[in-house]
Formats: C-alpha cells, structure tokens, sequence
C-alpha cells in the first residue's frame, strides 16, 4: 500500500475513535454560589474548615467533586432520590454532603436581585438545569429534605453558555429569603443519560439592608454590590489559601484522567505517521537510478570526482 494511503487510513481511524469511548471522571459542579462538594475538594480553600473535614470524615469523595451525578433518572427526582439524601444524590460514596449544620462554607446574596450562577465545568454536556431554593422555614440543623424546597424551580435553562469554564445561568435570586438557605441545583443531561445534584449554601441579605457599623478595632470591609456574591467561609474557621478563581479547586484530580487517553492517543498518531514518511523516503532513496552519477571535475589535482 502507497505510504500516502497508509497514513490517510492510519488518521481517519484515529479520528474516528469515538472521545466516549475513554473514562469519563469529571463533569461539573456550582462554584457560584459554591456547591459544597466543590468547595470541600483537595484543593479547594474551604478544604480545611471543620464542615469539610466532618463530610470526608462521614463519607464524601471530594477527589472527585465534580461527579455527584445518578444515571438513569430521566426526569423523576423525587421519586428516586430519598429524602435526607439529596445532596449526595442518594448515592453512598458521598453521603458525608447530607450532614445537617450551620456552618457549611456559604455564599453572601442579595435576595431578589439578578444574578449569574456559574457551574464549573469539567467535561461539557449539553442538558437542563433546574435551581430550587429552601421554604422560608428552613431548618439547616436538620437533613434537606423534598418538602424543605419549593415545588417550583426559580431558575430553569437549557444548554446555557459556556465562558471561562463554566456554565452562565443569568437569571433572578429568589425574594422574601433571609438567613441561611440552600440553593438545590439538578443538571439533567440531554446526550447523556446522567443527572447532576448539587447543594450550595447560601445567607440572603435582603435588598435594602444597612451595613451595620464596625465595631472599635474591627477590620471594615466592602460590602458586596447588589447582584454579586463573594464566597466566604463562616468566620469562626481558620484561613485557608484563596485558589486564583475564589471558591474554585484549583484543579481536579479527575479532569486529566478522562482526557489523558486522548492525548496518549493522539501521541501514538503522531510518531506512527512519522515513522510512516521516514520508511517512505528511505524507500524513494533506494528506489533511485543506480548508473545516475554525477562527475565534478577537481582542476587543481586534474582528476575527476564521482559519486
């Protein structure tokens, strides 16, 4: 086979490996308002705070905080995933995301005003995400249950955009909230046949609230803008090093193992089409006319040269 052939049947091939067909280990979770398995991963800055350390403690694969996700649901959340277990998904490995306290890592809004939820993404899906928030009688003291969220999502979006790695869900933060509430995110895939829970603990402000003065001594900071959030853990906490983009790991142990066998693949491509051309022209070299020479006369010594 001509070795031009050769390499065009070697790269199509390559080409149609379907990606699928590798391990899929990471795929995405809410970092604003920061979800509580994203804000518990190894490298996250809330890894060290005592909510995080009694999670892993009671059970919750924080490596992989990007993989809170049930296949097979197809639209019939409450029915499949238990109460008590909704922020693990009902899924055993990370049950430690269940536990009921008050001082989970949470994010500081404004109660109605408008807001861009972003939902970190690791390997992208095309699907629905649907954002439900707590009842006004919210216990965080006690397991998050289907009756503690309102019936009706408050944020729905369908294949939002992608910018910086993450999805951009622009919408409305719910109204008449105070305190500390939950924001329940579902992410239910349209080309898989997964769907994604998550938990993001978040304290409403409501909208025309005062700043209360700073006490004597006490270090004054800016408060947020109406329509921002700014992820801070509770303050009784010690301080753990902010990741560049604040409240985000700053890398998942599982991102590189679904796209490691790529690029291996793509390596392996590469030096076989390589050794493909060398082989061929070693080939056309030796092909050549072997009577073919070429004389240069030498006039200084009066003898001739050939090769």
């Amino acid at each position: 086979m001509p070795v031009r052939r050769l390499l065009a049947t070697v790269l199509v091939a390559a080409a149609t490996v379907p990606v699928g067909a590798t391990p899929a280990a990471a795929h995405g979770a809410p970092t604003d308002p920061i979800s509580r398995a994203a804000a518990c991963g190894p490298e996250g800055r809330y890894a060290a705070t005592s909510a995080c350390r009694a999670a892993i403690q009671a059970g919750a694969a924080v490596r992989e905080w990007d993989n809170v996700r049930v296949s097979t649901i197809n639209g019939r959340d409450r029915e499949r995933i238990p109460d008590g277990e909704l922020c693990s998904g009902g899924l055993s490995a990370y049950r430690g995301l269940d536990l009921p306290r008050t001082d989970w890592p949470s994010t500081t809004l404004t109660a109605g005003a408008k807001f861009t939820f972003r939902y970190r993404t690791t390997i992208e899906h095309r699907g629905t995400f649907r954002l439900y928030v707590t009842t006004p009688d919210y216990d965080p003291r006690k397991k998050l249950t289907w009756g503690d969220l309102e019936s009706r999502p408050f944020l729905t979006l369908t294949d939002p955009p992608v910018r910086a790695g993450a999805y951009q869900l622009a919408g409305r933060l719910p109204a008449g909230r105070s305190g500390r509430h939950l924001i329940y995110t579902i992410w239910q895939n349209s080309n898989t046949p997964d769907t994604y829970y998550s938990c993001s603990d978040v304290v409403f402000r409501g909208a025309t609230a005062t700043a209360t003065p700073a006490k004597a001594g006490a270090t004054k900071s800016a408060p947020a803008a109406a329509g921002t959030a700014a992820s801070e853990p509770v303050a009784t906490e010690p301080a753990v090093a902010a990741a560049a983009d604040p409240g985000v790991p700053v890398a998942s142990v599982t991102n590189l193992g679904g796209r490691w066998p790529v690029l291996a693949g793509a390596a392996a491509v590469l030096v076989l089409a390589l050794l493909l051309i060398g082989a061929g022209r070693r080939r056309r070299s030796a092909a050549a006319p072997v009577g073919r020479q070429c004389e240069v006369r030498n006039h200084r010594a009066g003898r001739r040269r050939i090769w």
